[in-house]
């Protein structure tokens, strides 16, 4: 890996194209829009390519160093990373009569602090490392608080985390045993938000909400690119992504961008599909109305509690990439993520957050919908273990002090 530089060649806004220089600390644009990093990627393509990549072992998503701004390795902040499997659901595709090898999960809840969360703010607390930035602050419905919580104590940071009320209690427990402070509130995420850019400006606090900084979204890159290499540098047919702020799905198109700039993969992209629950579903709207933007959902909820989000301040930039790249955003029903989320675990042994749950029964609609091929090769993303979340409870019990009636038992488990 390349040592004590950065490719950024500077910061542009998402909205004006206008420039910031790179190596000073950002929050929005001045037209107050996310800032996106940009590479000399004429350079970068000097330092590394594919075949060194392929010589690293390790590392997890440092691995992609060359496309990250974190410019002296002592500044990376790892809790030890790994690169996320693709599982096959095989036994559900024969079921649907997809191939096999055609319908794949990315499985996120391997990272640390069990989600995809981890990309984003460790490149985030890396770069406020950096930068000599010291007390962070950001609203979360629970996975991007416990991994900013997480790293900001491995990198000797302050973190305070503001939640609403109803966060669930691992994700509230998680936060605080990792240092940081998090605080209930009578709100949704966009109500802590602006408690957020409140005590910016009364306590001091660095503001790292979603793509209100610049590096949170080239962290979640780093999905798109380990994607297109667990794939040999091409991509597949359509990426299901559980959309709230959306950074991800961003940051992936963004990756793609920069892939095909350095000629490792050609022009072909995967239709992006950003996959919400009913109850807070502004990017489908917005999409199915043809707009731009995505107004303030009203009355958000779900038991998807990782895309409840009712306004996303990248909204533009996820219709844009959706749009681009001939997907769709679709909508479903918090039944049926949970009858996802039981059939995947019963059928395949494979545990899903809610969140990524939605992504297969998104899947399944898109497929009877014929907006995707049955056989089309498709990555559902799940973006964090499903352990994190309230399971079944389990009633079945024997007395060993009783006979036992083995027969009923076993119509029991039938």
């Amino acid at each position: 890996m390349s040592k004590h530089r950065s490719f950024v060649s500077h910061l542009e806004c998402s909205a004006t194209g206008k420039s910031y220089p790179a190596g000073q600390v950002h929050n929005l644009s001045e037209a107050g829009k996310p800032l996106l990093v940009r590479y000399d990627l004429e350079a970068l393509g000097r330092a590394v390519g594919k075949e060194a990549l392929a010589a690293r072992r390790d590392g997890g998503f440092w691995r992609y160093a060359e496309f990250l701004p974190v410019a002296r390795p002592e500044n990376r902040v790892s809790l030890g990373e790994v690169e996320t499997p693709l599982i096959a659901l095989d036994r559900i595709a024969e079921a649907e009569g997809t191939p096999a090898g055609r319908l794949l999960v990315k499985d996120e809840g391997r990272l640390p602090t069990g989600s995809f969360k981890a990309r984003g703010l460790a490149l985030a607390v890396s770069m406020a490392k950096e930068l000599g930035i010291a007390d962070l602050a950001m609203p979360s419905n629970g996975n991007a608080g416990a991994a900013l919580a997480a790293y900001a104590s491995r990198a000797g940071l302050s973190a305070t985390v503001l939640c609403p009320a109803d966060t669930p209690e691992i994700n509230l427990s998680e936060i605080e045993v990792q240092g940081a402070t998090v605080i209930r509130v009578n709100g949704l995420i966009n109500d802590c938000g602006k408690l957020v850019g409140e005590g910016k400006a009364a306590r001091g606090w660095f503001d790292v909400s979603t793509l209100k900084e610049p590096y949170r979204i080239e962290g979640k890159k780093t999905m798109g690119l380990e994607l297109a290499e667990q794939l040999g540098w091409r991509l597949p047919e359509a990426i299901f992504y559980p959309t709230g702020g959306g950074t991800g799905l961003i940051g992936m198109w963004k990756a793609f961008d920069e892939l095909e700039r350095l000629g490792w993969i050609g022009a072909e992209r995967p239709k992006m599909v950003a996959v919400q629950a009913s109850g807070c579903a502004p990017i489908v709207k917005a999409w199915e109305a043809g707009e731009e933007h995505a107004p303030l959902w009203p009355d958000a909820h779900t038991v998807a509690a990782g895309i409840r989000v009712p306004v996303a301040i990248g909204d533009f930039l996820i219709l844009r990439a959706v749009r681009e790249s001939g997907g769709f955003a679709l909508a479903v029903d918090d039944e049926r993520i949970m009858a996802a989320r039981d059939e995947v675990a019963a059928r395949e042994g494979l545990l899903l957050c809610p969140e990524g749950a939605a992504t297969f029964a998104a899947w399944r609609d898109a497929v009877e919908r014929g907006w995707i091929a049955r056989d089309a090769e498709v990555v559902l993303f799940n973006c964090a273990t499903g352990l994190k979340y309230p399971l079944p409870a389990v009633t079945r019990s024997l007395d060993r002090t009783q006979p036992i009636d083995w027969g009923r038992l076993a119509n029991a488990d039938a």
